[in-house]
């Protein structure tokens, strides 16, 4: 998959948590990856230990569900409107981050 710029990935959060729907947390992510629903998938870098997410990258190239690396949990936390950091988004219903989703998945 081609390098996408964090702030993109943000984007696309932020404009899905307003008018789509998003699963926050590595097992809601896994849940909707597995069922193959998840239109887009965010992983945080900065996770410790790595196990916790090592699974996700393989399962959406198995189901072809675009990934992206993001630097932070933090940020990826505060991009969904949460107030804690989060290790893993998944966006389930695009809302109107379709078309950053659609130039994402290039």
């Amino acid at each position: 998959m081609a390098e996408v710029s964090p702030d993109k990935a943000y984007e696309a959060v932020e404009l899905a948590k307003k008018t789509g729907k998003l699963k926050k947390g590595t097992n809601e992510v896994t849940k909707v990856t597995e069922k193959g629903i998840a239109k887009l998938v965010l992983v945080a870098q900065d996770v410790n230990p790595k196990e916790i997410i090592m699974h996700l990258k393989p399962l959406c190239e198995e189901k072809s569900i675009p990934y992206v690396d993001v630097p932070s949990k933090e940020e990826l936390g505060a991009a969904a409107g949460l107030g804690v950091p989060t290790s893993a988004i998944a966006i389930v219903v695009e809302g109107d981050a379709k078309d950053i989703i659609k130039q994402l998945s290039k």
